[in-house]
């Protein structure tokens, strides 16, 4: 079983979706207290403070006997050289949008699986495995009026980029070049190659 170590529901539907066994722990990182120009570093930091902050709670309690692996992700944008994360208003993301429309982005998602083998209650040392996948992903050409009605519907507020694929977002999308569910938060095709892993004793990413 897979300890998915983030509180969105887009990346719980993925795994429940691709009949992967799962369950959650919020990790309760700070993500904004995290600094880093390289969205792509930015993200695989993050995604290993969450999975490390989950491992780390689970241990103290020790709930881990059930757990194959503990898995972090964190998703950002980068659109014209800047890392937009979630919005923290409406106004910021009515004024992305504005920029955003029309054009290209690439969405970031860092992961990190941290492989748990509890002997006696502890842990025994694993290093991580750690990669980030991008996907390019084309906006539709919107007026005002489309950009606001989107903005009013609240969902870009809660998600990386301003926009849900998942959701109202996928009728703003025109084109993804690249891994699909990456964009909601999750590479399938990443942990695809990765879970065999986990039952061969010693094997690295």
């Amino acid at each position: 079983m897979l300890l998915l170590a983030s509180a969105s529901p887009a990346r719980q539907r993925l795994l429940k979706q691709a009949a992967i066994p799962h369950r959650v722990r919020v990790s309760g990182v700070d993500e904004d207290s995290f600094e880093d120009g390289n969205p792509r570093s930015l993200v695989q930091r993050l995604a290993e403070a969450k999975a490390r902050a989950v491992l780390e709670a689970e241990l103290r309690e020790e709930g881990l006997e059930d757990v194959s692996a503990v898995i972090g992700c964190d998703s950002v944008l980068e659109f014209d050289g800047e890392i937009f994360g979630k919005p923290h208003s409406e106004r910021e993301a009515r004024k992305r949008w504005e920029r955003m429309a029309g054009c290209w982005g690439d969405l970031h998602t860092g992961h990190c699986l941290l492989p748990c083998h509890v002997v006696g209650g502890v842990e025994t040392d694993r290093d991580p495995w750690l990669e980030t996948v991008s996907t390019r992903v084309l906006f539709a050409p919107l007026d005002a009026t489309e950009i606001n009605a989107y903005v009013l519907t609240g969902e870009p507020l809660h998600c990386a980029g301003g926009f849900a694929l998942e959701g109202r977002g996928g009728l703003i999308v025109d084109r993804i070049d690249g891994c699909f569910s990456n964009v909601i938060g999750l590479s399938l095709p990443l942990l695809r190659r990765w879970l065999p892993q986990l039952l061969i004793p010693g094997k690295v990413s």
